[in-house]
């Protein structure tokens, strides 16, 4: 990874000690990556997770995968872990279906308060490859412990029609948004994504930090509508402390205010 990457902590306004959920769609399991990736190479213990589900390749890119089961040695191989590689990826089990099941929040507050553990990084819900979504019932799923909420929005959605292809569970997405079938996903639209008690910041306890991550900005030849998506959502969303316009392509990271 690339030095310039260092600029994400700063984006992020990250101190020496985070729990960080990160939320919606366009990208999710790359700022993971990536996040932990550049926190590593500053010498910090890191531990990602997920309290949903990832693919196990996903979790196989990191420096070391460690199995948490419910009866298994978790906590030694964890340490085990942190001191060997300093950067571990922690699931359950691996399941049939390819993946790996994620851990209860419960255990990521553990994790969070083990001794040496500078940083847990969850990825807290699922979008199915897609840019945008809409949170159901269960979801997301973050921790007490979380510090820092970051909810994501892919960028290549601005601009085009409202459907299946854009959006996970479109139905709640309309809901949210009041948005239709067919209509254009404008930035007067997707602000309204980021709601705090049913949107994208579903669940996020009290005392955290709500971070905007608007993804994919090299996919947009004109910058103005993604900036006016931003500008919506720091004057419109009082309990949005920044948002951040990012391209991990080309290592660009903007920060609003």
């Amino acid at each position: 990874m690339k030095k310039s990457h260092q600029g994400l902590i700063a984006a992020l306004d990250l101190a020496p000690k985070e729990h960080v959920a990160v939320v919606g769609g366009g990208g999710k399991s790359t700022l993971c990556f990536a996040l932990a990736e550049v926190l590593g190479l500053t010498g910090a213990k890191v531990i990602s997770t997920t309290t949903t589900k990832v693919w196990q390749e996903e979790a196989n890119a990191f420096p070391r995968l460690v199995l948490y089961p419910s009866d298994g040695p978790g906590p030694e191989a964890v340490k085990k872990g942190l001191d060997e590689a300093g950067n571990v990826f922690v699931g359950k089990e691996f399941l049939e279906n390819g993946k790996v099941d994620g851990i209860p929040s419960t255990l990521a507050d553990e994790l969070f308060r083990m001794p040496g553990v500078d940083y847990v990084i969850i990825e807290a819900d699922g979008a199915a490859g897609r840019p945008l979504k809409a949170p159901a019932a269960h979801e997301p799923v973050i921790p007490e412990s979380v510090t820092h909420v970051i909810a994501l929005m892919g960028l290549e959605a601005l601009g085009k029609p409202l459907g299946p292809d854009m959006v996970f569970r479109p139905a709640l997405f309309k809901a949210l948004t009041g948005l239709e079938d067919g209509d254009v996903l404008n930035p007067e639209g997707l602000a309204r994504a980021f709601d705090g008690k049913a949107g994208l910041f579903k669940n996020t306890p009290a005392s955290a930090r709500r971070i905007v991550f608007l993804n994919q900005l090299d996919m947009l030849i004109d910058h103005r509508a993604a900036r006016d998506l931003a500008r919506r959502l720091i004057s419109k969303q009082p309990f949005i402390e920044r948002v951040v316009l990012g391209s991990f392509r080309k290592n660009e990271f903007i920060t609003i205010p």
